[in-house]
């Protein structure tokens, strides 16, 4: 199999942006270039571990994490990361990043990946980032501080676009009520990039229908970024979303433009 030969460029980042994310993305980056150069689609797909969180990880996931981590304990802070686990660098503050997001569609070429990380200061995120590989095109935010960018503001699900989750096994039935009630479908295999397009109102909402998938840093990235859009993010069930270090942990995540959508998802997903 080729090698994808597209370039990935720097992020486009603001300078208000804290320094730890900013460097993280950029190492981010700088190693999935890396990897795209010297790994074919398919040395960046295989799978060469398990992660911390018990899902296997691919060469491309191993590579830009390992970047990222080397770049969290330059800049001091301690990182939590699907991968490595918890890495205790001493500090207050916690760098809660998923490396790849949409990691079969990064080792393959779909051009549907992303950084996504969060600053947590103790126990409380402070500020977000994500960063779309393929494009540069980066979303910062603060916690309790108004975006530039905002939702759609959409409070109704019918004639509403979402982006969804592959149905999988025991959520079909919730999809297809979701799909029926709504007016477009994507599915797009990156959670993180979804819901930052749902923070800049590109499409309405996004959701799981039930299937428990998410890990806090599928989430935490939009739970400071939503929220100053405008917009919501929930759990499917109520649970909180908190930061934790049992990367055990699994939440079915709803992000939609406005709290009334997200109930109404909720309320349709539930049946």
């Amino acid at each position: 199999m080729t090698k994808n030969p597209w370039p990935v460029p720097e992020p486009q980042l603001t300078a208000d942006v804290h320094p730890a994310l900013a460097a993280t993305a950029r190492a981010a980056a700088r190693a999935y270039q890396e990897a795209r150069h010297l790994h074919t689609r398919a040395e960046l797909r295989e799978e060469v571990a398990d992660g911390a969180d018990g899902t296997p990880t691919m060469r491309v996931d191993a590579i830009v994490e390992f970047a990222i981590a080397e770049a969290a304990a330059h800049v001091g802070a301690n990182l939590l990361s699907e991968e490595a686990g918890f890495v205790d660098n001493g500090s207050a503050a916690t760098l809660v990043i998923d490396p790849v997001d949409g990691s079969a569609n990064a080792a393959t070429g779909v051009p549907l990946s992303c950084f996504a990380g969060a600053l947590v200061i103790d126990t409380q995120p402070v500020e977000a980032l994500t960063v779309w590989f393929d494009t540069g095109r980066a979303w910062s935010a603060k916690a309790g501080q108004p975006t530039s960018f905002r939702t759609s503001g959409r409070t109704r699900l019918k004639g509403a676009s979402i982006c969804m989750m592959r149905p999988k096994r025991g959520t079909e039935d919730a999809w297809m009520r979701l799909a029926d009630a709504a007016d477009r479908i994507r599915i797009l295999c990156t959670t993180c990039l979804e819901t930052m397009l749902v923070a800049e109102g590109a499409v309405d909402a996004f959701a799981d229908p039930g299937s428990d998938t998410h890990r806090l840093m599928d989430l935490i990235a939009a739970l400071v970024t939503v929220p100053a859009a405008g917009g919501a993010l929930l759990d499917l069930h109520g649970r909180p979303l908190t930061f934790d270090l049992d990367l055990s942990r699994r939440w079915s995540g709803i992000a939609a433009a406005t709290p009334a959508l997200a109930d109404e998802l909720i309320t349709t997903i539930l049946g």
